[in-house]
C-alpha cells in the first residue's frame, strides 16, 4: 500500500498548522462523511472502506514528506516537529462496504483530535465518493440487468489507472460478476473475464480461420465476437461451424459476443440460428456503450442477452459524474473539554447538516423483512417502541410502527488509533450488498421516479438542531 499521506489538499496542512499554534491541535472533533441529494441518484452502494482502513493504518510522514512542506516555506519548526511523530490516535465508524445508504446519512464518522480529523479529509472523500459512485452505477445497472450477468469493460476508458483499479472492485461490490482487468483480478481475486478482439479476426486470410484459431487455442473457453464483418451473413454462421467442429472433438463452446448493430435484433436472430443448429446452450454477450437504460430498452424488446459487458458509462459513471459526498463538522470540544454540537447552516435546505455525534439504524417490517425507513439519532439516545417516523423537515408527515426489527448500520473501526475491525472479503461484502439490496422494494431501486425511501432524524437529533437554529 502506498503512502497517501501527503495526497491531500494544501488547505488541510494549513488548518493542522493554525490549530498547533493555536495550542488547539489535540481539541476533539466529530465529523460526518455522506453524500447530498441529487436528481442522479436515488441510493448509493457504500464501498472504498478497505482502501480507507490501508490509508489510516499508513498515516505517517516519511522524511521527504516533511522535507518537502518545509521547502514551500509555509511552516514553521513546531509544526515541522509536530508531523515527525504523527500518527492517527482517533476512531472511526463506518457502515459496512456494499451497504445501501441514503443521501444525508453518515456513511463514515471520525471523531479524532480536531488536526488528525482535519487532515484525514481530502483523501477518505477521495476513496469513499469514487468507489461508492461506481459501485452505485454498477448497483443499478445490475438491477437493470435482472437475471443476465454484467461483467465490468472499463479499464481503457477509465480516467486513470487507480480509477480503473478501484473502480472494477467496487463495481463487483455493486452487483458485476467480473472484470475485464487483470491487475483488479490479481488485487482483490475478482473473476476475470475476456475473448478477443477484431484486431484477431482482421489479422487472419478470414473470418473462419481467425474463429478456427482461436477455437484451437482455447477449445473449452471458446466465445467467438461475431461482428467484424457481417453478423448474421458471416459472423454467427462460421461461428456455428466452429463450434460443431469443437463438438465433434468433445468440447463445449462458450457462445457469441456482438459489439455493434442493433443489439436487440441481432441478438433475436442470433438466437435463432444458434438454437436451429442445435446450440440453445450457448451464451449471447452484448456490449458497446452499454448502461441501465439501454438494458432496460433492450429487455423491453425481449433481446437474447444473457451477458452484458459494460464499459465506459460504468467505469466513469456517465450521467453523474460525481456522488457529492462531504465531509462536515458536527461537534467540537473547547477549552474545558467539553463537546459543543455544531451545524452548517444554508439558504439551500439540502446544505444545511446534522449536528451531534450520531448513530445510524435500519428499520425493518417484522413480519417481511423488507426495509421500511433509516432513522439517524443521536449516539446513545433510546429509540422507543412503538417508534413513530416524521419526517426530517415535513414534521405532520409521521408513520407509526408497532411490530418492526432495528438493526445498527455503523460498525467502529478505529479506536485510539487502533484497526478493531475484521476488514471482511470482498466475497462477503458483495453477498451482503445483494441480500441487502433484496430488502428493498422494487419501487425504491427503480431508475426512473423512484419511490421516495423514508430518512427521518430522531427527536432528540430534531431538537438539537431546532435549538441550534434558534441559536
Amino acid at each position: 500500500m502506498r503512502n497517501l499521506t501527503l495526497m491531500t489538499d494544501l488547505y488541510q496542512l494549513t488548518m493542522m498548522n493554525g490549530y498547533v499554534q493555536s495550542g488547539v491541535a489535540k481539541n476533539t472533533a466529530v465529523f460526518d462523511l455522506f453524500f447530498r441529494p441529487s436528481a442522479q441518484i436515488n441510493y448509493a452502494v457504500a464501498a472504498g472502506l478497505a482502501q480507507a482502513v490501508e490509508y489510516i493504518q499508513n498515516l505517517k510522514f516519511a522524511k521527504d514528506d516533511i522535507e518537502y512542506l518545509f521547502s514551500l516555506n509555509l511552516f514553521d519548526e513546531k509544526f515541522i516537529q509536530y508531523l515527525q511523530g504523527f500518527r492517527f490516535s482517533g476512531d472511526i465508524w463506518s457502515v459496512e462496504e456494499g451497504e445501501i445508504v441514503f443521501p444525508g446519512e453518515p456513511i463514515l464518522i471520525v471523531r479524532a483530535p480536531i488536526a488528525e480529523a482535519q487532515l484525514v479529509e481530502t483523501t477518505l472523500l477521495n476513496i469513499v465518493n469514487h468507489q461508492t459512485l461506481i459501485a452505485s452505477k454498477a448497483s443499478r445497472i445490475a438491477t437493470a440487468a435482472g437475471k443476465a450477468k454484467v461483467i465490468e469493460f472499463g479499464l481503457r476508458r477509465a480516467q486513470g489507472p487507480d480509477a480503473g483499479i478501484y473502480g472494477a472492485r467496487a463495481a463487483v461490490i455493486g452487483g458485476c460478476a467480473g472484470t475485464s482487468n487483470v491487475l483488479s483480478g490479481k488485487l482483490f481475486n475478482l473473476d476475470v473475464k475476456g475473448t478477443h478482439a477484431h484486431s484477431w479476426v482482421m489479422s487472419f486470410p478470414s473470418e473462419l480461420e481467425a474463429f478456427r484459431a482461436f477455437a484451437q487455442s482455447y477449445p473449452d473457453n471458446c466465445l467467438l465476437l461475431a461482428d467484424t464483418f457481417d453478423t448474421l451473413k458471416s459472423g454467427v454462421p462460421n461461428a456455428i461451424t466452429v463450434f460443431k467442429e469443437l463438438r465433434q472433438k468433445g468440447h463445449k463452446p462458450v457462445g457469441i459476443r456482438l459489439d455493434s448493430g442493433d443489439l436487440a435484433y441481432l441478438s433475436k436472430k442470433a438466437r435463432q440460428m444458434l438454437d436451429d443448429a442445435g446450440f440453445c446452450d450457448a451464451l449471447i454477450f452484448a456490449s458497446n456503450d452499454i448502461d441501465e437504460f439501454l438494458i432496460e430498452q433492450l429487455k423491453l424488446q425481449e433481446a437474447k442477452i444473457d451477458v452484458y459487458g459494460v464499459g465506459t458509462r460504468l467505469i466513469t459513471s456517465q450521467g453523474m459524474p460525481s456522488l457529492g459526498g462531504v465531509y462536515k463538522l458536527a461537534a467540537v470540544s473547547g477549552a474545558d473539554g467539553k463537546m459543543r454540537d455544531v451545524m452548517k447552516l444554508s439558504d439551500a435546505t439540502e446544505k444545511m447538516t446534522n449536528p451531534g455525534f450520531k448513530d445510524l439504524f435500519r428499520i425493518y417490517e417484522a413480519e417481511s423483512g423488507m426495509s421500511l425507513a433509516d432513522l439517524i439519532t443521536l449516539r446513545g439516545e433510546t429509540i422507543p417502541k412503538p417508534l413513530v417516523l416524521t419526517h426530517p423537515a415535513e414534521r405532520w408527515k409521521t408513520t407509526h410502527l408497532a411490530d418492526y426489527q432495528i438493526r445498527p448500520m455503523l460498525k467502529q473501526i478505529f479506536k485510539n488509533g487502533k484497526l478493531v475491525y475484521k476488514v471482511p472479503s470482498l466475497e462477503a461484502s458483495v453477498e451482503f450488498s445483494q441480500k441487502e439490496k433484496e430488502r428493498f422494494w422494487t419501487e425504491y431501486k427503480r431508475l426512473v421516479n423512484p419511490h421516495i425511501y423514508k430518512v427521518d432524524l430522531s427527536d432528540g437529533l430534531y431538537a438539537l438542531k431546532q435549538e441550534l437554529l434558534k441559536q
